[in-house]
């Protein structure tokens, strides 16, 4: 017996087999995603774009629509998804397109169709710069030039844009889209030096800017004026001064009396702020009739940038901040005392007048 021509022969067969069954599994794709000869297109979403640099796409991020576009500028495929599948820390969404080189565009957010509107797109007609997001707002009667109001809390919008090369080799090929916020809440605070009471009623509040279409690349374009207005006004007060235990001298100061601090907070949301912009917060006594103040938001945010965030553009500060809380103080006329204000709980002393 020839055991070893046996061996040989027999090997021989086995290998031939399992080439067939290698050809055979390419041509049936009898594997999901993976295992074939086919390349797959993982396409995956991060927000880490906020002053944590933590990813909070999970916990902020509830809807996606992913649009591709060929190398011509030309929408080949649209995806949506919604939902709590969004908060699976290894969300993607699976594209089917040839290898090449594409622009992938999301616009994603509860933002999208309640508080901005996106054209309707159609596979192999609609191109990538058609993609312009408008801010839903009310159209001011009786006004020559565009001009808009918005007075409720817009929903949150997030914007992201990605050129990829989608390689021609069998496996999964993952792809990440950074995004950014285009929705910031404005919190402004006025209280009275002396203590006295703010009646929110006596006073009305607005920022006005042109912000409301975003290009495909989300900057800006020149679009009308608007004027947002607070979607909440409310008053309220703190103690200050209470009676405290100090244990490090052992003494409760009895004699301390309890005093507050009475205040007005109005709420808005605004789109995107952009350095080449100039929105201004007003604040007017409607009671006189007179501006109390007038202040461009943007100087203002950046006076407390600060040392750790040096490194940032100030773009880059402005896209990761999506909260301002600006305090201001009255005198006892009703006037601004401009000398201190606070920004995001940062105390600021203004010895430039030219910033009012």
């Amino acid at each position: 017996m020839n055991i070893r021509g046996n061996i040989k022969k027999w090997s021989i067969v086995l290998a031939t087999l399992l080439v067939g069954m290698a050809y055979s599994s390419c041509d049936n794709a009898i594997y999901d995603d993976e295992g074939d000869c086919n390349p797959y297109y993982h396409i995956q979403f991060k927000y880490d774009m906020n002053m944590k640099y933590a990813d909070a796409f999970a916990n902020e991020v509830t809807s996606v629509t992913l649009y591709a576009f060929d190398k011509n500028g030309v929408l080949v495929q649209k995806k949506s998804e919604s939902g709590a599948t969004l908060a699976d820390e290894n969300y993607y969404i699976t594209i089917e397109v040839d290898p090449g080189e594409y622009d992938l565009l999301a616009w994603c957010g509860a933002g999208v169709g309640e508080s901005f509107s996106i054209p309707e797109a159609v596979v192999g007609k609609t191109t990538l710069t058609e993609m312009k997001c408008k801010m839903n707002y009310d159209q001011e009667i009786g006004v020559t030039t565009p001009k808009g109001e918005v007075n409720e809390d817009l929903k949150p919008l997030f914007h992201g844009l990605k050129h990829v090369t989608l390689v021609d080799e069998e496996g999964v090929h993952k792809e990440t889209i950074s995004l950014t916020k285009n929705t910031n809440v404005v919190r402004v605070v006025l209280q009275h030096l002396s203590g006295n009471d703010v009646d929110p009623a006596k006073f009305r509040f607005e920022i006005t800017d042109d912000n409301a279409l975003m290009a495909h690349d989300n900057s800006l374009i020149d679009h009308c004026t608007l004027r947002y207005t607070p979607w909440s006004v409310t008053a309220g007060k703190a103690d200050i001064n209470a009676d405290i235990y100090d244990p490090v001298m052992q003494t409760d100061d009895s004699n301390s009396r309890a005093e507050s601090v009475s205040v007005a907070v109005a709420e808005m949301t605004v789109g995107r702020l952009m350095t080449y912009r100039r929105p201004v917060l007003a604040i007017y006594n409607v009671e006189k009739g007179t501006r109390v103040l007038s202040v461009p938001i943007i100087d203002y945010a950046l006076l407390v940038k600060g040392n750790y965030n040096g490194k940032m553009t100030d773009q880059e500060y402005l896209d990761r901040q999506d909260e301002y809380n600006l305090t201001f103080f009255l005198d006892e006329a009703g006037n601004w005392a401009s000398s201190v204000i606070y920004i995001n709980s940062w105390r600021v002393v203004l010895q430039d007048a030219d910033l009012k």
